[in-house]
């Protein structure tokens, strides 16, 4: 895999990733530690993105 490909692989799981907040903020029963973690895993995948984009 390239590095655009991973980049744009990177991004796709970042915006899946926001979907997932988004919708979990939406729904009352949602665990606030879900929504957490969810939003761990997307800070780790943004700044992945800005490491590899300015390598």
């Amino acid at each position: 895999m390239n590095l655009g490909s991973h980049l744009q692989e990177l991004r796709r799981k970042h915006e899946v990733l926001s979907e997932k907040v988004e919708a979990a903020q939406r729904m009352p029963a949602t665990d606030r530690l879900q929504i957490a973690e969810l939003k761990k895993q997307k800070l780790r995948i943004k700044e992945q993105i800005e490491r590899l984009s300015q390598a």
